[in-house]
């Protein structure tokens, strides 16, 4: 496994229950520092502070969207390459591709587990 678990990850999900549950399979894997926000604006707040390896947000959420943080990330020149995984409930073809586009690096639909979280995360750091 080419991913570095020491890394700080960040989860964003306005969803205390889906917090807890990713930040529990990201244990599972090994990851040991990770952080939490309840929406785009405190995730964007944290970015600002710290530079995190990995950045797990759900695309709805409220007033900030994980999809409106997804772009405020990339367009930020200093968080521009801080890789982005979207989580979302919606396995709409449109979802997925406007999240590339913007420029997601991988994308979860719910609900999912650990083997499949390593997966994704195992993709965004071997491309």
């Amino acid at each position: 496994m080419a991913v570095d678990s020491s890394m700080p990850v960040l989860v964003v999900d306005d969803y205390k229950t889906m917090v807890r549950i990713i930040t529990n399979l990201l244990r599972q894997l090994g990851f040991s520092d990770i952080d939490e926000a309840n929406d785009g604006q405190e995730a964007l707040g944290r970015l600002k502070e710290r530079r995190y390896g990995l950045v797990i947000s759900d695309w709805n959420m409220e007033p900030m969207t994980g999809y409106d943080l997804l772009q405020e990330v990339r367009g930020d020149e200093n968080l521009s390459h801080t890789p982005f995984i979207m989580v979302t409930a919606e396995a709409k073809t449109e979802n997925v591709i406007a999240a590339k586009k913007a420029g997601a690096n991988n994308y979860i639909v719910k609900p999912f587990n650990a083997t499949t979280l390593q997966s994704k995360i195992e993709s965004v750091f071997s491309s």
